[in-house]
């Protein structure tokens, strides 16, 4: 099959995810099958325009708003038998809020990839455009998309694309992989410190503000030496160094290398991860590889599917409950130390390979079907 993944960033790109990283590892997997493997995306500084990377062609072109345009013109050339979208078979069209309604241009057999619902995240965008992309998410793109079949990563983002109309029975639910752990991990020196770990992109909806507040206020309460290292960039840093005020036991690491990112998860205790949103929460995952317990809220919805609260992790309510959470699990190293027992087991039970797998059949079976 000739396979079209169309998604608004890759992994290169400075705001890219988790949600990129997902789709990188599917489009490696296909490619590996022997299909022939397209992922269109934005450009940004210093991208190539073409690149190709693990069997799979990366098409560069448009920024934040015209990547969407761009798109659409290199399909409807496609269409009509021109450029390097011709003779697709089959389309993935990654719905990061809005998506490239890829079905009208192409006509092909389309599977539409949603992390998550973003009624949460659009107010960031301005009055105009939060009201404009939430209604082209909730009410254009499923009565559009109707006929098509949804992937989405976990039981509760599923349950939020029924609220919006969606046919479950048009809903699969591949959860993500996780890498391995590097072989090579440097051991990173011991300071007598109680180090608390934060991986996530550094943008408003992932409130790393409340893993700040709490830590600090911990500090005051318990005089307990923490540490809270954030591990990850993003355009929201700024507001964040603000509120940690140059406290030093506030540590921002940024974007690391594989090495180093679980070289700082190895050393953690707990991971804090407040996000409003989450579609699943590979964070936990990569923590939970190291038999980290992450602690996170309940109303995020993916992270009541990558954690099993009281088993592998936590889950509050609001904010007292997720600092009350924390300060108890401190005070208990053992019931810690449990919770990441069983977090490890938990882990080892995704791999990119069984993801690859279940999107290769589903994409055969559409295919075949010429739905």
């Amino acid at each position: 099959m000739k396979i079209l993944l169309l998604c608004w960033r890759d992994t290169h790109h400075p705001q890219g995810g988790g949600s990129e990283r997902y789709l990188e590892r599917v489009a490696s997997y296909l490619a590996a099958q022997g299909h022939e493997v397209i992922f269109r995306t934005a450009a940004y500084t210093d991208a190539p325009h073409r690149s190709q990377r693990d069997g799979v062609r990366f098409y560069r072109a448009g920024g934040k708003f015209t990547v969407y345009p761009r798109a659409w013109l290199a399909m409807l050339a496609g269409r009509m038998g021109c450029g390097a979208l011709k003779n697709v078979d089959v389309v993935v069209d990654t719905q990061n809020g809005i998506p490239f309604f890829a079905r009208l241009f192409l006509h092909k057999p389309t599977v539409i990839l949603t992390h998550h619902c973003h009624r949460e995240q659009w107010p960031v965008a301005g009055p105009f455009l939060a009201r404009l992309g939430w209604f082209l998410e909730s009410r254009v793109s499923p009565w559009l998309h109707r006929s098509c079949r949804y992937v989405t990563v976990s039981q509760p983002s599923a349950q939020e694309l029924v609220d919006l109309g969606v046919d479950p029975q048009r809903i699969s639910i591949i959860r993500n992989g996780v890498d391995p752990i590097p072989a090579h991990v440097p051991t990173l020196a011991k300071d007598a410190k109680i180090h608390l770990v934060t991986l996530s992109r550094l943008v408003p909806h992932k409130q790393i503000e409340h893993a700040i507040k709490v830590v600090k206020e911990l500090r005051q309460k318990t005089g307990l030496p923490l540490v809270l290292d954030i591990i990850g960039s993003g355009w929201w840093e700024d507001e964040l160094r603000r509120v940690a005020a140059n406290d030093e036991a506030i540590v921002f690491h940024g974007h690391v290398s594989e090495a180093h990112k679980h070289a700082l998860l190895h050393r953690a205790s707990i991971q804090l991860l407040p996000s409003r949103k989450e579609g699943w929460g590979l964070a936990v995952i990569e923590a939970a590889q190291h038999a980290v317990p992450t602690i996170g809220y309940r109303s995020s919805g993916g992270l009541c599917d990558s954690i099993r609260d009281q088993e592998s992790g936590l889950l509050a309510k609001d904010y007292k409950e997720f600092a009350a959470l924390i300060a108890t699990l401190l005070q208990q190293p053992q019931r810690a130390a449990q919770l990441g027992k069983e977090a490890l087991a938990l882990s080892r039970g995704y791999s990119w390979e069984k993801t690859g797998e279940e999107f290769s059949e589903l994409l055969s079976a559409l295919h075949q079907q010429g739905e």
